[in-house]
């Protein structure tokens, strides 16, 4: 009895080794994505407020995956992506017009096929033209906020934010992750901020997503700043780079 209880418990540690190597070496691929070499001087300034390799540890990002980087901008996460998904995956860098036209790093980026796992697409959001079920992860990176904004100069284009976030639930594979990090606005104050203020209410934006299809299954605290007072705007200006962000993520449920 007592060599059978000493079997158990060795096999009992064996198996919590083998877990705990598990979790270490899915650390370890994150963890090597953002210190990749060749990485630019303003990516690795970048790394120190936006936590990468704690969020798409988050998305669970693996090997072979096809990934929607949406508004993507000069494609800070894609190029991340792309060392995750590998030769066998692929990451849609998608930028409209305006975002291509706003990311002076993004040509750079792209240039000597640095990042070979990567497509970028530059679409009207109205109509991207993702195939249905066709992606396994989608990211919104302080992106979200700007379905909401009415921009009265014309530099930005309407957007009927029910339109795109039923486009990306089409696009989903059933159980796929999509992962939304934004600048948090006032608790009850829904999209108003987002034009004044490039934020939004982090409850609107979870029953906007529930309403199409996905549910919360994590979220992470990693990007909280309590000092933000969530009133001032946050691309520039004292609170650029000290906002409060909300991360959440989601999956797709059907």
């Amino acid at each position: 009895m007592a060599n059978r209880l000493s079997r158990f418990g060795a096999h009992i540690l064996g198996l919590a080794c083998l877990l705990v190597a598990g979790s270490a070496g899915a650390a370890d691929r994150y963890d090597a994505a953002v210190s990749h070499g060749g990485r630019s001087a303003d990516d690795l300034k970048r790394d120190a407020t936006d936590h990468p390799a704690e969020m798409l540890r988050l998305a669970g990002i693996e090997p072979g995956m096809r990934v929607a980087d949406v508004l993507a901008g000069d494609g800070y996460y894609s190029e991340l992506l792309n060392y995750l998904v590998g030769p066998n995956g692929k990451v849609l860098l998608i930028n409209n017009k305006q975002y291509d036209d706003w990311s002076d790093g993004l040509p750079p980026r792209l240039a000597g096929n640095r990042v070979p796992n990567v497509e970028h697409l530059t679409v009207d959001l109205a109509h991207m033209d993702l195939k249905d079920k066709s992606l396994d992860a989608v990211l919104l990176i302080k992106v979200y906020h700007d379905f909401y904004w009415v921009d009265d100069q014309g530099h930005w284009p309407k957007v009927e934010s029910a339109a795109v976030l039923a486009q990306l639930a089409r696009a989903m594979k059933p159980g796929g992750v999509l992962l939304l990090v934004d600048h948090s606005a006032k608790p009850g104050t829904g999209s108003a901020d987002a034009t004044p203020l490039h934020r939004i209410d982090e409850v609107y934006a979870i029953k906007e997503f529930e309403s199409n299809g996905f549910k919360v299954v994590a979220k992470s605290n990693a990007l909280r700043r309590a000092d933000d007072p969530r009133d001032q705007i946050t691309y520039k200006g004292p609170m650029l780079g000290k906002t409060d962000r909300f991360v959440v993520l989601f999956r797709k449920t059907g």
